[in-house]
């Protein structure tokens, strides 16, 4: 490893460790305490957004439990480099909050595609009412008429245009880039999956009680998905993959599910963007995320590039000795937990030595392509089931994205079996 990926992995480990993450929480309080500022939560709304309208059903609840005031912001559509296939993500959000919304309870969106002139007018009635201390409920009056197909409650307007230009700054300068998501003291919350980071903060500080959490905690007993096929869907290079991994073998073999792994190439090599802002997000949240989960993380040698093709180019090796699941677990592992190179030779051979594989086989197989085809073709399923983004997974007709979402899968093997 060069001197320059080395102090690179270095850095990863300090910012990505639970020490920095617990002072940066800290030194937002004293902030907050010197300048006399309340306890404020912003919130950022895209009305076109289906999650925004469990958002805001999540909103009034944490309202409802801690002495915070609210923030809210109207926010534009998200960019192209954030949304590279505008129509399968809004596709896949609707699905995903319909699911959500059955979970909590909650009132989903009743109709798919509200009109531009719903649109248009929702945004000018929620422009008017940024500043009312009942936003949240009667902004979620105002998303409850217009994903039923209602008319919308009459009231003052106001233009949105200016509204949004402000909420996008916010938006930038919190750290986020997509609706739905609450930000506190240096820290982004997007969603019923992450609330209850926010959730524990809030209470932690003495602003409400700790129980229950607004987004409960659910434990279910695994189900039998005898003869069910689990199409996983992954990259080398996604960091969300590599939380997913082992867990979603677990459950392959708790519910006796037949698990085919399908690897692409990460998105940036498939020539979608990937933007700053939308990196360092998912590298804080992934660290807290592998907190919670006890997953090793931070120790980061990226594989972009040469490593991904090195470590591609040994997968139909590992398969044929039976041995695909490990080697996969073992670069990932290798590359976000233990700072392994794999664009060298001798990152790469303590990954295959991980994994159960013969090194001097191994090389020799360096700098082959035919893994190619087999990645383009995962990466034309992974179209085809309406997704682009890893971890992904086609299940009983399904496609869900996200290794947040296994309890989706026990719910579809729950419902075929």
């Amino acid at each position: 490893m060069s001197i320059k990926n080395k102090l690179k992995t270095q850095a990863a480990v300090v910012l990505t460790s639970e020490g920095l993450h617990g002072a940066r929480q800290r030194i937002a309080e004293v902030r907050r305490r010197l300048s006399g500022e309340p306890h404020t939560v912003q919130y950022f709304h895209d009305v076109a957004d289906p999650y925004c309208h469990l958002s805001l059903q999540l909103l009034l609840k944490l309202q409802n439990k801690f002495d915070v005031q609210i923030e809210p912001h109207l926010i534009s559509r998200p960019a192209s480099d954030i949304q590279p296939l505008p129509t399968e993500y809004w596709q896949n959000s609707w699905a995903d909050t319909v699911r959500w919304a059955r979970r909590l309870g909650f009132a989903a969106p009743q109709q798919p595609a509200p009109s531009d002139a719903g649109f248009a007018q929702a945004e000018q009635r929620l422009a008017a009412l940024l500043g009312d201390q009942d936003f949240a409920s009667k902004a979620l009056q105002i998303s409850t008429a217009l994903w039923s197909g209602l008319d919308i409650p009459e009231g003052a307007h106001s233009d949105p245009n200016v509204a949004r230009r402000a909420g996008d700054q916010a938006l930038a300068a919190a750290g986020h880039y997509l609706g739905g998501s609450f930000a506190y003291g240096g820290e982004c919350y997007w969603g019923p999956d992450r609330l209850g980071y926010l959730d524990g903060r809030l209470a932690t500080l003495g602003l409400g009680p700790s129980h229950p959490p607004i987004v409960p905690d659910y434990s279910e007993p695994f189900p039998d998905a005898t003869g069910q096929e689990l199409e996983f869907f992954f990259s080398f290079r996604s960091p969300y993959s590599y939380l997913a991994f082992d867990r979603v073998r677990d459950l392959a073999t708790r519910t006796n599910a037949r698990l085919i792994l399908r690897p692409v190439l990460p998105m940036l090599m498939r020539g979608l963007p990937v933007p700053k802002a939308k990196s360092s997000y998912i590298l804080g949240d992934c660290a807290r995320e592998a907190r919670r989960l006890a997953i090793p993380f931070g120790r980061i040698s990226d594989p972009l590039g040469a490593g991904i093709e090195r470590g591609y180019a040994l997968l139909d090796y590992a398969e044929a000795e039976g041995r695909l699941p490990e080697y996969c677990a073992a670069f990932m592992t290798g590359a976000w937990a233990q700072g392994l190179d794999a664009s060298t030779d001798t990152g790469l051979a303590e990954v295959v030595r991980q994994a159960g594989l013969e090194w001097q086989t191994a090389k020799t197989l360096i700098g082959t392509s035919d893994w190619r085809t087999w990645v383009e073709a995962n990466q034309e399923r992974l179209l085809q089931i309406g997704l682009w983004g890893v971890p992904s997974f086609h299940l009983n007709g399904q496609s869900v994205w996200g290794q947040d979402r296994l309890w989706v899968l026990q719910d579809l093997m729950r419902a075929q079996a």
